[in-house]
């Protein structure tokens, strides 16, 4: 599913976006219980609106979550010292212009085979990401 946004906005095929049925604050406590049911280590939560805030602008609701888990990240970073730069995971939880609330996920398990030619096996934990977070928003 693509977001609409109030401009037109690209994004790389590697982000997965989901709608969330929830309110903003809401979507953000269940996707950080469910990070946190299933092992998975919280390391940030960048409150973005309210650092532009700080900045004397505007933004529409929006958190960056930084997340992981080093017994899944540990491996593609020994076998690939660059593929740090794709981990820990990552995720924006922001508000359209109409209140619907999105989540969008840079899947990074094809740039870790592709680019960064990390074997398929150790990626393989990474893989069930997408499916963590849209049962956080079901």
């Amino acid at each position: 599913m693509t977001a609409q946004t109030d401009t037109a906005a690209a994004f790389p095929s590697s982000v997965v976006t989901l709608q969330s049925k929830y309110d903003f604050e809401e979507t953000v406590s269940r996707l950080k219980a469910a990070l946190a049911a299933h092992g998975v280590t919280l390391f940030a939560d960048i409150d973005q609106s309210a650092a532009a805030a700080k900045a004397g602008a505007s933004l529409r609701p929006t958190r960056f979550l930084l997340f992981g888990n080093p017994k899944a990240g540990t491996p593609v970073m020994e076998a690939n010292p660059h593929a740090a730069l794709e981990l820990p995971l990552k995720a924006v939880v922001w508000e359209d212009s109409g209140s619907a609330v999105w989540v969008d996920y840079q899947d990074v398990t094809a740039t870790l085979e592709l680019d960064y030619k990390v074997d398929a096996n150790l990626i393989a934990p990474l893989k069930a990401m997408p499916t963590l977070l849209s049962g956080a928003l079901a």
